[in-house]
């Protein structure tokens, strides 16, 4: 996603400058720890200071601020260069503000008190933005967007189903337990499904669908090229998408021009194009009488995927993410 980012700013006009490389993330919550990535980030400041200086940077812009891995840097900067400080995809967590991150989430907070714009993805984090913001802080939605200007290709829709998913334990796992349910509700012939994703998980991936034979292929991990592919042949993608931020799988396999089978959480909401899908209350069985649907109805499934890739290339590819971008920019003063 910062590689997109990069790239919509770039299509938008700006020229980008990638300011440091310091990783601040604590993931374990270790006070130690956390000292010292304060410590390397005052030395920091000080480096780009006089290197933003030398470049005679307008403005300075932060993704994914939060409280496991705040922006110890870029408020500090931008306020000795006088240059105004945006951010992107920040989150917001008060409860954060106790316990093994209390100084992170200070931090965090604090950061995203001095940005001037806000870009935020999901509508759930701008409730949070909102509710906490600034005075004469703007906040602005940002679609969540592919990395490319058009779409070039698209699925008859006549292959098989086609999950993606890394295989970690935790959500991805219980995304993969729910497909293994509720393909035990299919007929077991009339359907094939090729999974691409690995990771260490990949052995409790592979017994979840052993009952299913020859039926799932995996494809493991792909490269662009790889999926793409994958994503041509399948006839309709399939993931429930437990605690999916935002699910960009859902919009690459919309680009390729497929329906969507997945449950109606929070994140997908922000990619999904409109259509019914089952609640989380439905279970397996309403994603399986979803995927009946589809299976037995190429027309329906043809339609349904050319709706969903005009959805995306309406909203959700780098033009619309550009636009987006330069009006949060002119509305921090900066012009281009």
């Amino acid at each position: 996603m910062a590689q997109s980012l990069i790239a919509a700013l770039e299509y938008a006009g700006v020229s980008v400058d990638l300011a440091s490389r310091l990783q601040t993330r604590d993931g374990r919550g270790q006070d130690v720890r956390q000292r010292e990535i304060m410590e390397a980030a005052k030395t920091e400041v000080h480096r780009l200071i006089a290197e933003g200086r030398g470049r005679a940077w307008d403005g300075w812009v932060t993704y994914h601020n939060y409280y496991k891995a705040p922006d110890l840097i870029g408020p500090q900067v931008a306020a000795a260069l006088n240059i105004p400080y945006l951010q992107i995809e920040s989150t917001r967590a008060k409860k954060r503000l106790t316990g093994p991150w209390a100084e992170f989430a200070r931090s965090a907070e604090k950061a995203t008190d001095a940005a001037s714009v806000v870009f935020y993805f999901s509508k759930r984090d701008g409730e949070t933005l909102k509710r906490d913001m600034v005075l004469d802080q703007q906040l602005i939605h940002l679609r969540p967007f592919l990395n490319r200007a058009e779409i070039a290709y698209g699925s008859v829709c006549n292959g098989p189903i086609l999950s993606v998913g890394m295989m970690r334990h935790g959500d991805k796992l219980a995304s993969y337990e729910i497909i293994a349910q509720s393909l035990a509700l299919l007929p077991q012939d009339g359907w094939q499904l090729e999974i691409a994703g690995d990771g260490p998980a990949r052995s409790e991936v592979e017994a979840l669908m052993q009952p299913f034979g020859a039926n799932v292929r995996f494809l493991g991990q792909l490269e662009d090229d790889g999926i793409n592919l994958a994503y041509d042949r399948a006839g309709l993608f399939f993931w429930p998408g437990v605690n999916e931020a935002l699910g960009m799988v859902y919009l690459e396999a919309q680009a390729a021009g497929l329906p969507v089978v997945a449950q109606d959480r929070p994140g997908m909401q922000e990619v999904l194009a409109p259509n019914t899908y089952p609640s989380v209350d439905e279970g397996a069985q309403g994603l399986a009488k979803m995927l009946e649907l589809y299976l037995q109805d190429q027309t329906l499934r043809h339609a349904k995927g050319a709706a969903a890739q005009s959805f995306v290339a309406d909203h959700h590819l780098l033009p619309q993410a550009a636009r987006t971008l330069r009006e949060g920019l002119a509305k921090a003063g900066l012009s281009l």
